[in-house]
């Protein structure tokens, strides 16, 4: 029974799993919900939070694109293993895509929305505070850098994490020269080719970036 995804090519939690997918060339159906009112009716009509990536695969519907990738090792392993088997390594590894997820995705995002309000109703305080969360990200990040090639062990559920929230982070508060280790590893996460294939499924939708695609990547 064949895979749906219902996910955005620009996002970055849909970037997550389908880094996933590609590391092991499994097979999926894309349901696109590029600005398509039925697709987006029919994800409401099977995960009423209409947040996304879902994946579906006959009456199993599974939300949450980490969520997605544990039921992918378990019900579609493949040559790479995303999460150790060996169970310390795993916490581990589920601890650094939580960091991800919730000390640069989530500052990141937050400035990204700020900047769609209209000018009146931005929050200059919680844009500060978001940067400096990005800020002790980066450094936390660059310290652990220094003598690996990726987040933790192996390629992996972390890096899956990292990959799309890095790339959009440095869009919106340059990692710049200050922590020479993330720019390296960021630079590695886009040369591996299951990102740089989700990069490239994205570049149509570079124009609606709130704050202005950089001319790179």
């Amino acid at each position: 029974m064949m895979i749906e995804l219902f996910a955005h090519p620009f996002s970055s939690y849909c970037w997550k799993a389908e880094i996933a997918f590609y590391e092991n060339a499994i097979p999926y159906t894309l349901r696109s919900l590029d600005q398509d009112a039925a697709m987006m009716a029919e994800l409401a009509s099977i995960w009423p939070l209409k947040r996304f990536p879902v994946l579906r695969e006959g009456d199993r519907v599974i939300p949450e694109a980490t969520s997605i990738i544990e039921y992918l090792g378990i019900h579609h392993p493949g040559p790479v293993a995303l999460i150790p088997a060996d169970p310390d390594a795993a916490i581990e590894v589920r601890l650094w895509d939580r960091f991800f997820d919730n000390y640069v995705m989530t500052p990141m995002t937050s400035i990204v929305a700020n900047a769609m309000r209209t000018p009146g109703d931005r929050d200059p305080i919680g844009d500060d505070k978001a940067r400096a969360l990005l800020d002790t990200a980066y450094a936390i990040l660059d310290d652990r850098m220094v003598s690996r090639e990726w987040a933790s062990g192996d390629f992996s559920l972390a890096d899956c994490a990292a990959a799309p929230a890095l790339f959009y982070a440095d869009w919106t508060h340059p990692v710049g020269d200050r922590f020479p280790h993330v720019t390296a590893y960021r630079q590695r996460l886009l040369a591996r080719p299951s990102v740089a294939r989700a990069v490239d499924e994205a570049r149509p939708y570079r124009a609606y970036f709130p704050l202005g695609a950089p001319d790179r990547d």
